[in-house]
């Protein structure tokens, strides 16, 4: 059997998101797991200057990269060169690791739904959210099997598309255990990142792409009254990662709400740099209005930080409702769980406690090897 692996999301322009990670962890995974597994083998598509420089493309067992000028022009790769492109590398089905492609009738189709975000949230928080619901409807539709993060995401997809619920597996997501960890820091380089980014102690952090789906707006009106009634807290907001949409609106807020000094935006970091900001938190904060399985979640909960978050979606599901939550929609809840956890130290050790023992459960080997059972499950 050959998996054709749908290569879009490993291109530059996606770069830094969430949904770029797991593709990339995925894609490494199967490539060590391939030489194991008899009679399976992938092909991969590859287009010169388009395609992250940071992911390992090079021909290995059972692993073929395969050129494709095609990969560039992503929307006729969507729709419909991806699928012809597989069937001329021989492939008995194409997998995308993102509703990216128009599944067509050359090759079954196995494509990673992670959520149901385009009819869950109003179009005012989603990029080209009109675009975004008709990918999600087409890959509902007519591919073969679908992947998604969480059983919160299949309730949402088969509620959302009328699918049968067998038509969807879920494969939890993994996360980088080799960086995000409890393991000391190598002396000087956190305290050298906060400073260069104006950053100081005490912090509360939130991390992921600044956009409007992360609920920044009222996590920073929530910040603001946590501070008015904490006012011996000293604490700092740090929003970590890349500007994405709405990311202008979110600074405004920021200026308008909070004196200087008192918010930090870091834009997009090194994994290992994050790593570090986040060791160094005394709070992080996960306040999405929705979320598939939300990778910075685990990505706190592994490095040992007291977390809180939203109550909605997945959230709850994949924090295996160890940590403190709040309702996301109310910037009053917010704040007090806010000040109160940053100010119980029994509390904190708690979350702390927790967290750590639950993202134990993920790792990108474990979804590597589920990932294949559905390959092998579809061929049959």
């Amino acid at each position: 059997m050959i998996i054709a692996f749908d290569t879009l999301l490993l291109s530059r322009r996606y770069r830094h998101s969430g949904i770029h990670e797991y593709a990339k962890n995925l894609f490494a995974e199967l490539r060590k797991r391939i030489p194991e597994e008899d009679g399976v083998g992938f092909r991969h598509f590859v287009s010169r200057g388009y395609s992250d420089d940071g992911v390992d493309f090079r021909s290995s067992s059972g692993c073929q990269p395969v050129a494709s000028k095609l990969l560039k022009f992503h929307r006729v790769w969507q729709l419909g060169a991806a699928s012809v492109a597989a069937a001329m590398a021989g492939a008995d089905a194409i997998f995308s690791p993102g509703p990216t492609i128009l599944p067509s009738r050359l090759l079954p189709a196995i494509v990673t739904i992670h959520d149901a975000m385009p009819v869950k949230l109003p179009a005012s928080v989603i990029p080209n959210s009109a675009m975004a619901r008709a990918a999600n409807w087409f890959a509902a539709k007519w591919s073969r099997k679908i992947l998604t993060d969480s059983e919160s995401s299949k309730r949402d997809l088969v509620e959302a598309y009328s699918l049968q619920p067998e038509k969807i597996t879920v494969v939890y997501l993994g996360y980088a255990r080799a960086v995000f960890n409890t393991a000391p820091l190598e002396p000087g380089r956190q305290a050298a990142l906060l400073r260069g980014k104006g950053i100081r102690t005490p912090y509360i952090l939130h991390h992921g792409m600044v956009q409007h789906r992360k609920n920044l707006l009222r996590l920073i009106r929530a910040f603001r009254l946590f501070r008015s009634n904490c006012k011996d807290s000293g604490a700092q907001l740090v929003l970590a990662g890349g500007f994405g949409f709405g990311a202008g609106e979110i600074r405004r807020e920021a200026q308008k709400h909070l004196s200087e000094g008192q918010v930090a935006f870091t834009g997009p970091l090194a994994a290992e740099d994050l790593a570090a900001l986040i060791k160094g938190a005394a709070l992080c904060v996960i306040p999405s209005l929705y979320e598939g399985f939300c990778l910075p979640l685990v990505e706190a909960m592994a490095c040992g930080v007291p977390t809180i978050a939203s109550d909605t979606s997945c959230i709850p599901e994949v924090s295996g409702g160890a940590l403190a939550y709040f309702d996301p929609y109310s910037v009053e809840s917010m704040a007090a769980q806010m000040a109160r956890a940053f100010g119980d130290s029994r509390l904190r050790e708690q979350l702390r406690t927790a967290g750590l023992e639950r993202a134990r459960a993920y790792s990108w080997e474990r979804c590597a090897r589920e990932t294949l059972e559905v390959f092998k499950e579809c061929a049959a």
